[in-house]
């Protein structure tokens, strides 16, 4: 059982005072680039160190702008520098839903954990909707957090991996492929391979849980999916009975689709799931 941060903010012998940590302990994972924000400096900092020992590699803000500094703007070219970011809310110079749409912007793929001390249920509903893939309230486990990043990062893993194989699928047989990765449904169209959405011919930036749910769902227009296929089709995982999670992310959906007027192409079906509404 992991230290909880209100315990383990106490003086703790770490030797480490640098921004950027480099600890590895034997057996640990390759060095992943986690971006810690937060502006208590004693969480930051142990939440650094727990995490270098666990074998990642760690960048540690103390303020919101700062944090924008780090991660760039919409438009910035080059990869997204960090392979996960996990901050707090109340920030100073840049607060943290800002930061999550900033984050957003550059990298709709990019696994973003939020710990805060606002326990309402309305807060985490509302990260969800800006794009966050977790949330965690203070006081936290510290070896819960290092699994729900191993949670998020095997998600994106498992995306990236799909992507690779499309590609290779594609470059096999450029005509077939580009039929294959293509799903239409009435004025939408999904690219598997480019992992877009169009509407009318008109770009809509999803996430990849966002994107998950809808090729589930246009590669099968007449299924009625349950809130469970849905779940461990979209996120690898075993359901949990966790409906407020998928909720969110269906409601996120429909909020992107709204301004085309296709967002009552996916329909309720109350004490079932969900389903697309064909012509």
């Amino acid at each position: 059982m992991g230290r909880p941060v209100c315990v383990a903010k106490i003086a703790f012998a770490c030797g480490i005072l640098g921004r950027n940590v480099g600890l590895r302990e034997r057996g640990a994972m390759a060095g992943e680039r986690v971006l810690i924000v937060e502006d208590d400096a004693d969480i930051n900092q142990i939440v650094a160190t727990h995490l270098a020992r666990r074998g990642y590699s760690c960048t540690q803000a103390f303020s919101g702008s700062e944090a924008r500094l780090l991660v760039g703007s919409e438009g910035d070219a080059g990869d997204f520098p960090f392979d996960v970011v996990i901050s707090d809310l109340m920030l100073p110079g840049l607060a943290g839903e800002e930061l999550v749409g900033l984050i957003r912007a550059r990298d709709a793929a990019v696994p973003v954990i939020i710990i805060s001390a606002r326990t309402a249920a309305a807060d985490r509903i509302d990260l969800l909707k800006l794009g966050a893939d977790d949330y965690l309230t203070k006081p936290f486990d510290l070896d819960e957090l290092v699994a729900r990043i191993e949670v998020q990062l095997r998600h994106r893993l498992r995306a990236e991996r799909k992507d690779d194989e499309r590609v290779v699928r594609r470059n096999g047989g450029e005509g077939a492929a580009s039929a294959a990765c293509e799903l239409r449904f009435r004025d939408w169209l999904l690219n598997r391979d480019a992992r877009t959405l169009r509407v009318a011919g008109e770009p809509v930036e999803l996430t990849r849980i966002e994107f998950n749910i809808l090729e589930i769902m246009m590669g099968h227009p007449r299924h009625v999916f349950t809130k469970a296929e849905l779940f461990e089709a979209a996120w690898g995982e075993p359901y949990a009975a966790d409906d407020n999670t998928l909720n969110v992310h269906i409601s996120n959906i429909r909020g992107k689709l709204k301004a085309s007027g296709t967002d009552g192409y996916l329909k309720t079906v109350w004490g079932m799931g969900f389903k697309l509404v064909e012509a």
